[in-house]
């Protein structure tokens, strides 16, 4: 059986926690867009922060059956797309979080307030 989209993203957000991510984040984006029904934002400290961040939640929805379908900027470690269709998850780099600010260009989309804290 698949994973919902809800259940991908309470995934990732304890993967992310577990690795230390801070500044999470979840955007219920798919009344704005047919590209996708949530993005996930996580701060890294360092490069290789947001690269073990990033390899830990693709770790976690593998184990779970769940398949990135894209991913790009690991070897660089300044922001990680992972694209798994329904849930898109952005692990940044605090400076180039600050810089694209994904949370003002989505603006209108509301954040979900998930009960998932480790």
């Amino acid at each position: 059986m698949a994973l919902s989209p809800r259940a991908m993203v309470e995934a990732a957000v304890r993967a992310a926690e577990e690795k230390k991510g801070f500044d999470i984040l979840v955007l219920d984006i798919h009344e704005l867009t047919v590209v996708s029904d949530f993005f996930l934002l996580v701060s890294g400290r360092s490069t290789t922060h947001v690269q073990a961040c990033a390899e830990h939640i693709q770790g976690k929805l593998d184990e779970l059956g769940v398949k990135a379908l894209r991913i790009e900027g690991f070897r660089q470690g300044q922001w990680v797309l992972l694209d798994y269709g329904d849930v898109v998850i952005h692990v940044f780099l605090e400076s180039e979080r600050a810089f694209y600010n994904l949370e003002r260009l989505w603006g209108d989309a509301p954040v979900v307030r998930l009960p998932v804290t480790i």
